[in-house]
């Protein structure tokens, strides 16, 4: 009993999907065909379509906590602290408004650059993503330097 297996030729045709102008890829909707861990290994930046939930959740979380820390900042100054930066303190002199602005404007910019290189490799073992999570902890140990300082300033 002989099986005969017909294979088609598919060498002439036209392989490539044409791209609508809306394509849910391209909002980070739907993953593309390059994230994977195939091109994390080969030791080049690796940009990708799509960020890992992670990243963006610490992404997030540092933008509230530069948030809040404009928020304590404007409360220990109301108690009779005083402003250490000089450009903040030019800054909050200029207006309230202008000082939450620059604030939020700088860290969402410094973490766009930074969520878009997450991948490069900064020395043997450090990633730019590691930076990220230095600054989350940063952050962390700030706003609780603030809380505290707002809880010296009560208690007089």
């Amino acid at each position: 009993m002989t099986h005969t297996v017909a294979i088609s030729d598919n060498r002439y045709r036209d392989r490539r999907q044409s791209i609508p102008f809306f394509c849910p890829f391209h909002l980070g909707i739907k993953a593309g065909r390059r994230v994977g861990n195939r091109r994390a290994s080969r030791g080049k930046a690796g940009y990708v379509d799509r960020y890992a939930g992670h990243l963006m959740l610490c992404t997030v979380t540092i933008l509230f906590l530069s948030a809040l820390d404009a928020f304590l900042t404007l409360n220990i100054l109301a108690n009779g602290g005083e402003e250490l930066n000089w450009l903040m303190a030019v800054l909050i002199e200029n207006g309230v408004e202008k000082f939450v602005g620059f604030k939020l404007a700088l860290t969402g910019l410094a973490l766009i650059l930074l969520v878009i290189h997450h991948n490069v490799q900064l020395t043997a073992k450090i990633q730019v993503r590691h930076i990220k999570y230095m600054i989350l902890f940063g952050y962390s140990i700030l706003i609780s330097y603030e809380l505290y300082l707002l809880e010296l300033a009560s208690a007089f």
